[in-house]
């Protein structure tokens, strides 16, 4: 019975599943056992939850790029979203709720809402067309957020929520506060982010693109992607389609950004802006279009390594700039992918006559 268990665990379609959880929850338990004994620094420390953030957000925007074969340049924005929208539900549920995880899932939930209404009224006019408008307006969207958050001025007291742009106009009873502070961002903001909530998260956002992919609406979003054509002469809606791995894209990096928000203090806006969108593609790109398994190493493997090479100043972003390049001239050798197709292949082959033996 375990034997056939694990075997079903393993099985072609849902061995890359497997590993993907498998890697996570290896990490988690090895990391915690580290934390436990003392012997994970500080820094190593500081960094697990931006890497959780930074993993779920490249996450969605896979799905997006990697299976609906849309450029997506605005998962900053997105971001930008549910950072905000995560620390202002937080900072007024702070009274109502003392409960730190609870008010947490609470405000991940409402950063995910948020951005996914957002991606939806962005899908609606863009979506319907070809090309690469798409990244056009997914640009100008998390231009636009971060101008928009760096003019708001936004306080809560007991009358309610009060909003002021351009100048700080706002005017609080005593008791209130400030939840946004227009180029100053979010100060003041408790700390309730928690590196276990960020592995939940990571699972929680596998298990939403896994169960897309094999399911009828996955096959349709890659059908749409191969040749659009063809998908809609067998009655599927091209744009409707795209929507749904749009919105979900931008509801993962919208959680991620809730999670990213509440880890901080202080936010300012400037931190979502376009090299960070680029920074996200680059994890999917080195990771592999649809391969969660290496965007979850890739993310991990870049975030770490400039930290673990601050000590060499001067040269740690020229080696930095190194390792992109070789991992990308290594991902992309038709011969090594060759010969790793062959060694797959080999692998396969010895299990079969395992079993026959």
């Amino acid at each position: 019975m375990m034997k056939n268990f694990f075997s079903k665990l393993f099985d072609q379609k849902l061995r890359s599943r497997t590993i993907s959880y498998l890697l996570v929850i290896i990490a988690f338990i090895i990391l915690q056992l580290m934390s436990s004994t003392g012997s994970l620094s500080s820094l190593l420390k500081s960094l697990l939850v931006p890497v959780c953030c930074y993993t779920v957000a490249a996450i969605g925007l896979n799905l997006n790029v990697g299976f609906s074969g849309e450029l997506n340049l605005g998962q900053a924005g997105f971001m930008s979203v549910g950072a905000f929208t995560g620390i202002c539900v937080s900072g007024m549920l702070a009274s109502m709720i003392t409960n730190p995880v609870l008010r947490l899932i609470i405000a991940i939930i409402a950063g995910a809402l948020i951005a996914a209404l957002m991606g939806y009224i962005i899908g609606i006019p863009v979506l319907k067309l070809q090309g690469d408008y798409l990244a056009i307006v997914t640009l100008a969207f998390g231009q636009i957020i971060k101008s928009i958050i760096t003019n708001m001025y936004l306080g809560f007291d007991e009358n309610g929520l009060h909003v002021s742009f351009v100048e700080n106009k706002v005017t609080l009873a005593s008791g209130g506060k400030m939840l946004l502070q227009g180029p100053m961002g979010a100060t003041g903001t408790q700390r309730i982010a928690s590196f276990a909530i960020g592995i939940i998260l990571i699972l929680c956002a596998l298990t939403i693109v896994y169960n897309l992919i094999y399911s009828k609406s996955g096959r349709a979003i890659m059908g749409c992607r191969d040749n659009r054509i063809a998908a809609e002469s067998i009655g599927i809606n091209v744009a409707n389609t795209k929507m749904l791995a749009f919105i979900i894209s931008a509801s993962l990096a919208g959680a991620a950004g809730a999670l990213y928000g509440l880890n901080y203090s202080t936010l300012v806006p400037n931190k979502f802006d376009f090299n960070t969108s680029i920074l996200i593609l680059v994890f999917v790109v080195l990771g592999g279009l649809g391969n969660m398994t290496g965007t979850i190493i890739s993310t991990t493997v870049l975030m770490l390594l400039p930290e673990l090479l601050r000590s060499l100043q001067d040269y740690r972003m020229l080696i930095y700039a190194i390792v992109l390049i070789v991992i990308m001239l290594v991902t992309n050798n038709a011969f090594l992918q060759a010969k790793a197709a062959k060694l797959r292949e080999s692998l396969i082959k010895g299990k079969k006559g395992a079993k026959l033996s």
